[in-house]
């Protein structure tokens, strides 16, 4: 998917807070059990908090009890984009932003039912309460059936 958004580093830093743009922007994390959206149940779409692209379905979250959004996956095939990461030594898959390419989080294949675990920042989301309903959850998502 070729992107839409192509700011400049001056036109983030503007436009989102420290911290987003520390984890959107410079890939970080934010610490376990902070984000706003860890303990969420609230239905709707969640977006990105930087360019505003539709990512995940609230169907598709669980509690991972790991500190972070958990969903088992995007709202769609083609909303994010997955990148090999080997930084801090350790060898797993980063989850972007296919609009913005703004730093998400990472996927693990340890998620219920043998679904992937998309592990998401909570600063890195936006919750669209009037997005979708529960009736237009993923098709794809087999831990819906």
């Amino acid at each position: 998917m070729k992107r839409r958004t192509q700011d400049t580093d001056q036109q983030w830093r503007n436009r989102l807070t420290p911290e987003q743009y520390r984890v959107l922007r410079q890939k970080g994390t934010e610490r376990p059990f902070s984000g706003r959206y860890v303990h969420c149940e609230e239905d709707g779409v969640y977006r990105c908090a930087a360019c505003g692209a539709e990512l995940f379905s609230s169907t598709a979250k669980f509690d991972s009890g790991t500190g972070w959004p958990s969903f088992t996956v995007p709202l769609r095939d083609h909303t994010v984009e997955l990148h090999e990461d080997r930084s801090f030594f350790m060898r797993r898959t980063e989850v972007t932003c296919a609009s913005c390419g703004g730093h998400l989080g990472h996927v693990f294949d340890d998620g219920p039912a043998g679904c992937d675990r998309y592990c998401i920042n909570s600063v890195s989301l936006e919750l669209d309460p009037d997005g979708i309903t529960l009736d237009d959850a993923p098709a794809d998502d087999p831990a819906a059936a």
